[in-house]
C-alpha cells in the first residue's frame, strides 16, 4: 500500500535536511503565512507530512525563479482555491546544491540565453532564467549560466561581434534578476554584519551583485553600498553601520589602486576589509599593495573566504609608506598631466592621424599612471605595452595607433617631466627597446 502523502512523518531535523532551509525560517513562514501546517505530538513537538515537504521546495522554486515568499504562498492559495494541485503545476526538484552538475544542460540554457538577450527578447530570457532555475540551484544559474554569458558577451563586444546596445541590454537584465532574487531572499540568520561596495570610481557591479546574493544565502546581514563610493564616505558609514568585515572590488587596474585609500580610511576604526575582482587575477602582483585580505580567484573562494574571516579574525595586515620618490613623481605628474595631453593632440595633429577617442585615451592613460604611482610601483604596468593593448580594445584601435600613441606619449613625456623622478619617462624607454 502506497504511504499517505499527508501522514506526518518527519521531525523538523529531517525537513531542513531535505530541504536545505534554516529552522527559523520553516517557523517564521508558519507563523506569517500559515504554510507548512505540521501536526503536533503528544509533547506539543511540530511533525511534518511528505506533502509538507514537497510544498516547501515548491515554494524555494518559486523563489529562486524571483517570487517573493509572499507572493509564492498567494500562488500556492490560488491554486489551491481554484480546485488544482500546485505540486503537479510546477517542477518541485530535488535538494538543490552547489555541487558541479553535468555541463551540456547548463551549456544549452546558456546558448539559449545569450540567443534571447543579444535578439533583445525579454521575454524569452526570461523564460529561459525560470527553466534553469527549476532545474539547478541558485548557485550554478547564477554563476555558470549568468555570469559566463556576460563574460562570452563582453569578450564579444571587445572583439566588435557585439554590440554596446546588447551588451547593454544583457547586462541590465542580469542586474535585475539579481536584484530580484536579492529581495526575495530570506532574512539573515547569522549575527555578522557585512558591508560590500565598488571601488571608488568603479562602475562595473555585476560581480558585486552576484557575491551580495551568495552571502545573504548563506545567512549573513549584507548591506550593498553599490558602484563608486567615495572614499571620504566610507568613515562615516563604516561608523554608521558597524559592520564586522568590508567587501571592496574592482575590475580595473585604476579603480583597484584606490581600495588602498579605502583600507588606510576604515582600519582606523579597526574594521577589517577583503578585496576581489578581476584585475586581481590578471595581475596577482597587485594584491601586495592592497593592505587587506584577497578574497580568492572565483565567486566560490570569496564566500568561502568571507566566512574564514568573520570566524577566525586575523588581524588586519599593515600597509606600507609610500615611498618619498613615488610621493614627488605623482605630484609632478599631476601638475604636468594636462601640459603632456596637449602635446598629444599636438603631434597627432600635425602629423594627420587620427584623433577620434583621443581625449577617452588620454584620460584612461593618466588614469592608470596615476594608479601605478599611487601604489608606489610603476613596474606594475608591465615592460610591454600589452597593458595598454588591453586598455584599447574598447575603442578597437589599431596596432598601428597604439603604437604611434605610445611613441607621442613618450616623447611629451620627455619634455614636460624633466624635472621629475624619471619614473614614467625609464619606463616609457623601456616600452622601446628591443
Amino acid at each position: 500500500m502506497a504511504e499517505n502523502p499527508n501522514s506526518a512523518i518527519f521531525n523538523i531535523k529531517a525537513v531542513v535536511s531535505q530541504t536545505g532551509l534554516n529552522p527559523a525560517t520553516i517557523r517564521a513562514w508558519e507563523r506569517r503565512y500559515g504554510l507548512p501546517k505540521p501536526q503536533r505530538t503528544a509533547g506539543g513537538h511540530r511533525q511534518y507530512s511528505q506533502r509538507d515537504v514537497d510544498m516547501l521546495k515548491w515554494l524555494i522554486v518559486r523563489q529562486d525563479e524571483g517570487m517573493s515568499i509572499s507572493h509564492a504562498v498567494e500562488l500556492w492559495q490560488s491554486l489551491i482555491d481554484r480546485g488544482e494541485e500546485p505540486l503537479q503545476s510546477a517542477q518541485v526538484g530535488a535538494v538543490r546544491t552547489t555541487a558541479p552538475v553535468i555541463g551540456k544542460h547548463i551549456d544549452e540554457l546558456r546558448a539559449a540565453w545569450i540567443e534571447a538577450c543579444l535578439s533583445f527578447d525579454r521575454e524569452s530570457a526570461n523564460e529561459v532564467l525560470a527553466h534553469a532555475f527549476a532545474l539547478f540551484s541558485p548557485e550554478i544559474v547564477c554563476i555558470q549560466l549568468i555570469q559566463e554569458s556576460l563574460v562570452q558577451i563582453g569578450d564579444g563586444w571587445h572583439q566588435g561581434t557585439v554590440t554596446v546596445q546588447q551588451e547593454h541590454f544583457t547586462s541590465t537584465l542580469s542586474e535585475q534578476k539579481l536584484e530580484t532574487l536579492i529581495a526575495a531572499a530570506p532574512s539573515p540568520t547569522r549575527r555578522e554584519r557585512i558591508v560590500v561596495s565598488a571601488a571608488p570610481g568603479e562602475r562595473h557591479t555585476f560581480g558585486l551583485l552576484l557575491l551580495t546574493y551568495l552571502l545573504r544565502r548563506r545567512g549573513w546581514d549584507v548591506i550593498n553600498l553599490g558602484a563608486d563610493v567615495p572614499v571620504e564616505d566610507f568613515d562615516s558609514t563604516i561608523m554608521d553601520l558597524k559592520p564586522q568585515l568590508v567587501i571592496v572590488s574592482a575590475q580595473l587596474f585604476q579603480t583597484a589602486a584606490s581600495i588602498r585609500e579605502v583600507a588606510l580610511s576604515i582600519h582606523a576604526q579597526d574594521t577589517p576589509l577583503a578585496y576581489g575582482g578581476r584585475v586581481f587575477n590578471l595581475m596577482p602582483n597587485l594584491q601586495q599593495h592592497i593592505p587587506g585580505h584577497f578574497l580568492g580567484a572565483t565567486l566560490e573562494e570569496a564566500v568561502e573566504t568571507a566566512s574564514i574571516l568573520l570566524e577566525q579574525r586575523p588581524p588586519i595586515p599593515e600597509s606600507q609608506a609610500q615611498d618619498e620618490i613615488y610621493q614627488n613623481a605623482l605630484a609632478h605628474y599631476r601638475e604636468r598631466q594636462s601640459l603632456i595631453e596637449s602635446h598629444v593632440w599636438g603631434t597627432f595633429i600635425a602629423t594627420g592621424k587620427p584623433t577620434e577617442h583621443l581625449a577617452a585615451i588620454n584620460h584612461d592613460i593618466s588614469q592608470t599612471v596615476t594608479a601605478a604611482l599611487d601604489l608606489g610601483d610603476i613596474n606594475l604596468l608591465g615592460k610591454d605595452i600589452g597593458w595598454f593593448e588591453q586598455l584599447l580594445l574598447s575603442y578597437h584601435q589599431s596596432s598601428i595607433f597604439i603604437n604611434d600613441y605610445m611613441l607621442a606619449y613618450y616623447q611629451a613625456a620627455k619634455i614636460h617631466l624633466s624635472e621629475s623622478p624619471r619614473l614614467i619617462v625609464d619606463w616609457l624607454a623601456a616600452l622601446f627597446v628591443d
